[in-house]
């Protein structure tokens, strides 16, 4: 079922605007998608993976609607926290960092996100790195120091005609100038000069490169700029972050990417730019210290799914700040449990027949998701959709052909929610023997042995469906058997 006629609507931070979203692509199909990746450093957190399961959704959606996506996520594996861990681990840089990436990937596809074409690691691009600050030096925008840091400088930036603040609004009279600050960390950073190229210091250890100013290392905003500008080009679609890289980090890569002067000319380094909000915790920000910091792994060993998680962060708009619980996890838990027992009978009707979608609900769940990815008004649509076929269920009015077509509709909307259909457990040996020896004191007529060993089986986390067609076992979520 192509689309390709393009109605989607996005936010773009650069206008501050929605807008309909059409990339430079003369025929209106390519699309190149830049996503700001993990930083290697340790596992990630319920709040980094909110923003690359929006990504995820967006790239998805777009596909859906006839684009044809070059997705690309950075592996960010040399900053100041990474060099800190790596001194205190008596490890290698990518020693250190290999664990953390793999753990990545792992948790991604737990989450059901579709892999990027590309996932490139700065320290597999620093001559791309060395040859961009050059570029930038020879345009008078970047100044080598004396102990053979580089920096960019704003000042001889704005005097070329370029304008910083572009993704935000900046009060140039209320801020710092002429302070040079060479951390990684974006907290700490003003919108002074910032370090292209960090020369090396003892604490860096064995982390070091050799370049023309000097043995040093990349700063963190100039790897995205020379790593996204290889893969993509000089000026791409589509770059995604969370809302707390705007600025500085997105908005030096504007910099250094144009500063440099490598866009075809009147396009711009970015055409359009997507940022997520930030994810609360129980109400407050994420913190150890409050006890409400998460990893992904934390929720799978307490028994949560990466399907219910997936849920959980695709509830609310990409653009509002969304509050995770623990509750909500449990409510996502039950949502999909409705789903998956409407689509289990659908699926048990249907049998080998096969079907079209129902183009009027897909017609709703587009114009929903048109509509700057509005996922709320598209569960809506998903949800009127599952009552509606219950109704039907319960009034024996759903043909084989009828059920084939919800199916078909749900595969096709699942295209962009990426969630699947839960996979029937098998039941161990065990547990199976336990079903058998049920059936057999049902014949027996001993019903208070049979019920013993239904509610031994629910103990187990284990319950009987009798159904026409004889008992079935359902595996009840979070209970480990």
């Amino acid at each position: 079922m192509p689309l390709l006629k393009m109605g989607a609507q996005l936010f773009n931070t650069l206008t501050r605007r929605v807008e309909e979203f059409v990339p430079f692509d003369t025929a209106g199909k390519k699309v190149g998608m830049y996503c700001c990746g993990p930083t290697v450093y340790d596992f990630g957190h319920i709040g980094n993976f909110r923003t690359f399961v929006s990504s995820d959704l967006l790239r998805r959606y777009l596909e859906f609607r006839g684009f044809s996506v070059t997705h690309v996520m950075n592996i960010t594996d040399v900053e100041d926290k990474i060099i800190a861990r790596v001194r205190q681990a008596g490890a290698s840089l990518r020693e250190y960092t290999s664990k953390f990436e793999n753990a990545f990937l792992e948790d991604m596809r737990s989450l059901g996100c579709v892999p990027p074409h590309h996932m490139p690691r700065a320290t597999e691009h620093i001559p791309q790195i060395i040859a961009l600050i050059q570029k930038l030096i020879d345009r008078g925008i970047a100044y080598r120091a004396a102990d053979g840091s580089v920096y960019f400088s704003i000042d001889k930036y704005q005097a070329s005609g370029c304008k910083y603040g572009r993704l935000v609004n900046l009060n140039f009279d209320e801020m710092r100038r002429g302070e040079r600050v060479q951390a990684d960390e974006y907290s700490k950073e003003s919108v002074a000069d910032f370090a292209l190229w960090k020369a090396h210091v003892p604490e860096d250890g064995a982390v070091a490169w050799p370049s023309p100013w000097g043995d040093g290392r990349p700063g963190w905003h100039i790897e995205c700029s020379a790593m996204s500008m290889k893969l993509l080009g000089p000026s791409f679609d589509l770059h995604v972050g969370g809302e707390d890289l705007a600025f500085p980090h997105h908005e030096d890569e504007i910099a250094q990417s144009e500063g440099a002067a490598l866009q075809p000319e009147g396009r711009p380094f970015v055409k359009h730019w997507v940022h997520c909000a930030h994810l609360l915790v129980e109400g407050k920000k994420m913190s150890k210290s409050l006890g409400n910091y998460f990893t992904l792994r934390d929720l799978l060993q307490k028994g949560y799914g990466g399907r219910e998680i997936r849920y959980l962060l695709l509830k609310a708009h990409y653009r509002e700040t969304f509050n995770f619980t623990m509750e909500g996890l449990e409510e996502a838990r039950a949502a999909l449990g409705r789903l998956d027992e409407c689509l289990s009978k659908l699926q048990e009707i249907a049998g080998p027949a096969t079907a079209e979608p129902d183009p009027e609900v897909i017609a709703k769940f587009i114009a929903a998701l048109d509509d700057d990815l509005n996922v709320s008004a598209a569960w809506g649509v998903v949800f009127d959709w599952v009552r509606d076929i219950n109704r039907q269920l319960a009034a024996g009015e759903v043909s084989n052909e009828r059920a084939a077509a919800a199916l078909a509709t749900w595969r096709r909307m699942d295209v962009v929610f990426g969630l699947g259909q839960k996979q029937e457990s098998e039941a161990p040996a065990e547990i199976q023997q336990l079903l058998d020896e049920r059936q057999a004191a049902r014949k027996a007529r001993d019903f208070k042995r049979a019920d013993e060993l239904r509610a031994t089986l629910k103990d187990k986390g284990w319950l009987i469906e009798d159904t026409p067609k004889g008992p079935k076992l359902k595996k009840v979520e979070g209970v480990l058997s």
